[in-house]
């Protein structure tokens, strides 16, 4: 096959127009990814349902799910919908809007028309028949009750809704970030609790008004949080020796105040507190008196990138019915790569008990730094109660000493880190939720512990990733939403994945090795004990009983003859000098893929996909060598390319060839013109301040005002590009996946350009022009140029003093810590 990349009759030197009219080309000829995505979407899920379905209701923001009944609600704009599961065709709706007199008030205090109606950000049980819904209410939360029997909102004698307000537990505005949890009929949320935004708690919401307590309002406690997530870890009423409270776990981001930097650093937090506390007596009144916060790592060690940006978490218990197995799935991003990239971290409930029971972290006033304090009073501060502090008289928090709460109060942050390796690392991708389902796989006599990770991303996409030992394997990649919405909830229930976004909810399901329905979707699965069937045409267990041995016939998942899988037909890309290509090459096993290339080739690594920069030298043949998932399996071939050189073709093409130079000749012209009418500017300008006399100091004042006087440039796209990005292969933990397997299309941006089945990705047709121009002299007669005269002389030295002094910067990738700094981001 080939790909003629250079139309012909264009010449050398129409490189740049080339370029630009191509990329105009390929905009107005190539298929709607969108389409395509659209298309796919209809064959990968099960059943979906739109905004169009609800009667136009949209911005579906909180999921509820009663997974007795198998009854969803979801919280929206202007009304609260309920869908059965088992069918999504069953739809029940609840209109709560915001009158008409409220709206037009929220808009005179200078709020959108859109954000002043009424989200319901808050559906929780109450546990007598009856859900508590809270709503931003046009910025004046309020809270309703909702019969789920009759499934109508309670109302009042006058048959006006009945409403209590909801600051402290519904944030203002639609997009704040928020989180809450219900725990033993209280709530207890993290949100902000004023009109600006500005203030925010973590506070126990509900229940008896005395017990009503919050943070402290000090940035030791909350830097400008961002909210996660929350969970409530109930300790076993059977198995509780030591008389343990039950705690409450929140988990955010917030800008970090103990490393002195000259930028705002992003860190991510687990706070803890205590179902029994209720403040303290003078000190702490009606406050936290348990508040304590931890840091979280997530650092992948092979490459030094620490993830300090925390998206979501997902909380699991690895034995059902056991508190202290509790492990928190989180989604980090970084706060400084430029490029998108995501990395999923596991916390054990254990591991963050150790941290919140070592030492504190303190400020030390002489030097600005942060150490250990000494000493600690007793009894410790933020323990919980249990049955030790109970025999010591501690019956309640308002009966610890001050001296212990006010240590509290001034050392809410612990010396140590939780510290976690990602189970996956991936760049290119954003994920928003996650959720996670445990599996023991069996093959033969052995039995292996192994994670399935559903990861939504910001593209409307689910992902599924076997985690088994060290290695993380991407199984999945399905396009659910045509319009490509951003995934922001995920639930697990009965094998059934219900995966909503603003707009849509989608039904699909969530285990299990039929989810497969290719060949190399169901190598992936190996792990999991699937294979394929070649008879059936189907994935199925490798092992259906304990003790059985794989079929002889099955064992070995071959997915077609080795010639089909490992021998590909070569490519044959003819492009031209100076473009740049990216070579695809789809890696299904988590081992890495080598590229090989000839030597004097100008090429990068983008994943698994080379990135070549076409020149003389780096013509020839590209041929990519994954390794396979078993050690005993010898390498697989799954790319090949040959890059030839497009000759330019004159001939029937005089005339539009001509017509193209005219274009360029008019533009060489123009600016020629205009260099000249600066440079005969400049002269005068000096002759005339030449003759008043204060030639030598204003001339040098000139000099050095002209480059300030202009807008800096931005470094071109051709110095950017150059600098290599080092590739890693990550065999430890880290997947090495790309966007496109087992021929799934992946619409990643519905304005990008690539060509999948060539194999040939064109990069941004902007970054190409604007290497091509800055690249490539600009000829020119030689009487004009030797005719731009001293001031244009002088002007292109201030320039390049001024493109020197630019190039010594360094790219802000990280900021160093202080001089006088202990820990380390």
């Amino acid at each position: 096959m080939k790909l003629s990349v250079s139309p012909p009759g264009w010449s050398s030197s129409m490189r740049p127009l080339q370029l630009l009219l191509l990329a105009a080309e390929l905009l107005l000829l190539s298929p709607a990814p969108c389409a395509q995505a659209a298309a796919i979407s209809h064959g990968a899920v099960s059943d979906m349902v739109s905004g169009l379905d609800f009667a136009g209701v949209g911005n579906f923001s909180t999921f509820l799910l009663d997974r007795s009944s198998g009854m969803l609600y979801l919280g929206a704009r202007d009304a609260i919908v309920a869908v059965d599961t088992a069918n999504l065709s069953k739809r029940l709706k609840i209109v709560w809007s915001v009158p008409e007199d409220k709206r037009k008030s929220c808009v005179a205090k200078g709020k959108t028309e859109a954000d002043c109606n009424n989200y319901i950000r808050l559906l929780e049980f109450l546990g007598d028949g009856r859900i508590y819904a809270c709503g931003t209410y046009a910025f004046d939360p309020q809270c309703a009750f909702v019969n789920i029997s009759s499934f109508s909102l309670e109302k009042l004698e006058d048959n006006s809704v009945r409403m209590e307000t909801g600051k402290g537990k519904c944030p203002f505005e639609p997009s704040q970030h928020y989180t809450a949890v219900m725990a033993g009929g209280v709530l207890y949320t993290a949100a902000t609790s004023n009109f600006l935004g500005t203030l925010f708690d973590i506070s126990r919401a509900t229940g008896p008004e005395q017990e009503r307590i919050r943070t402290e309002r000090s940035i030791n406690w909350l830097s400008d949080p961002e909210f996660v997530s929350s969970a409530f870890i109930q300790e076993n009423e059977k198995n509780n020796p030591t008389g343990e409270d039950d705690k409450i776990y929140f988990f955010f981001t917030e800008v970090a105040k103990e490393y002195d930097l000259y930028t705002k650093v992003k860190v991510p937090r687990v706070a803890r507190v205590c179902k029994s506390d209720i403040g303290g007596m003078k000190t702490l009144q009606r406050r936290w008196t348990t508040f304590l916060k931890a840091q979280l790592v997530c650092e992948d060690r092979a490459s030094g990138q620490r993830f300090n940006v925390l998206t979501d978490v997902f909380t699991k218990q690895h034995q059902p019915g056991d508190p202290s197995s509790t492990h928190f799935y989180g989604i980090f991003t970084s706060q400084w790569e430029r490029e998108e990239m995501s990395a999923v971290c596991v916390y054990s409930l254990e591991d963050i008990s150790k941290v919140m029971d070592g030492p504190f972290k303190e400020l030390k006033k002489s030097c600005e730094n942060w150490m250990n304090p000494e000493p600690v009073p007793s009894p410790r501060p933020g323990q919980c109660l249990n049955n030790a502090l109970k025999t010591e008289g501690f019956e309640s928090s308002l009966k610890l000493p001050d001296k212990v709460l006010t240590f509290m109060r001034d050392h809410p942050l612990m010396e140590n880190s939780v510290v976690s390796v990602p189970l996956l690392v991936r760049s290119g991708v954003t994920y928003t939720k996650l959720a996670v389902t445990l599996t023991t796989v069996s093959n033969g006599n052995t039995r292996q512990n192994a994670t399935v990770l559903h990861l939504g991303t910001d593209r409307g996409e689910l992902h599924r990733v076997a985690v088994v030992g060290q290695n993380a394997t991407l199984m999945q990649e399905l396009p659910l939403f045509p319009a490509a919405e951003p995934v922001n909830n995920i639930l697990l229930n009965k094998g059934k994945a219900i995966v909503g976004s603003p707009h849509s909810l989608v039904r699909l399901p969530a285990e299990g090795c039929s989810l497969y329905t290719t060949c190399e979707e169901c190598a992936r699965a190996r792990t999991l004990g699937c294979v394929w069937r070649q008879k059936e045409g189907a994935c199925d267990l490798a092992v259906t009983e304990p003790g059985e041995g794989v079929e002889p016939e099955y064992s070995d998942s071959q997915c077609g003859n080795g010639e089909d899988r490992c021998s590909p037909a070569t490519t044959e890309l003819r492009v031209v000098e100076g473009l740049r290509v990216l070579l695809s090459c789809v890696q299904v096993s988590p081992r890495p893929c080598h590229w090989k290339y000839p030597p004097q080739r100008h090429a990068r690594r983008h994943h698994s996909d080379l990135e070549v920069r076409v020149t003389p030298e780096s013509l020839g043949n590209y041929e990519c060598v994954c390794e396979e998932a078993g050690r005993d399996q010898p390498p697989c071939r799954r790319a090949a390319y040959s890059l030839t050189l497009e000759e330019p073709v004159t001939g029937s093409n005089t005339g539009q060839t001509g017509s193209r130079h005219f274009v360029v000749g008019y533009l060489l012209f123009f600016f020629i013109g205009f260099s000249l009418a600066c440079a005969i500017f400049i002269i005068r300008l000096r002759r005339s301040k030449r003759g008043g006399g204060h030639s030598s100091s204003i001339s040098e004042k000139g000099r050095d005002l002209l480059p300030s006087s202009d807008t800096p440039q931005s470094p071109s796209s051709a110095s950017l590009l150059s600098e290599a990005v080092p590739f890693t292969e990550k065999r430890n933990g880290t997947l090495n996946g790309h966007g496109n397997h087992g021929g799934h299309m992946i619409v990643q941006n519905c304005t990008h350009i690539y060509s999948n089945s060539s194999g040939l990705k064109l990069q941004e047709s902007a970054v190409n022009l604007a290497e091509e121009l800055d690249g490539r002299e600009r000829a020119g007669p030689e009487g004009e140029e030797e005719g731009l005269g001293e001031g244009l002389s002088e002007l292109g030295d201030g320039l390049v003093g001024l493109e020197e002094e630019m190039a010594k910067l360094q790219v802000l990738r990280g900021a160093p810590l202080a001089q006088c700094e202990e820990s380390s981001i």
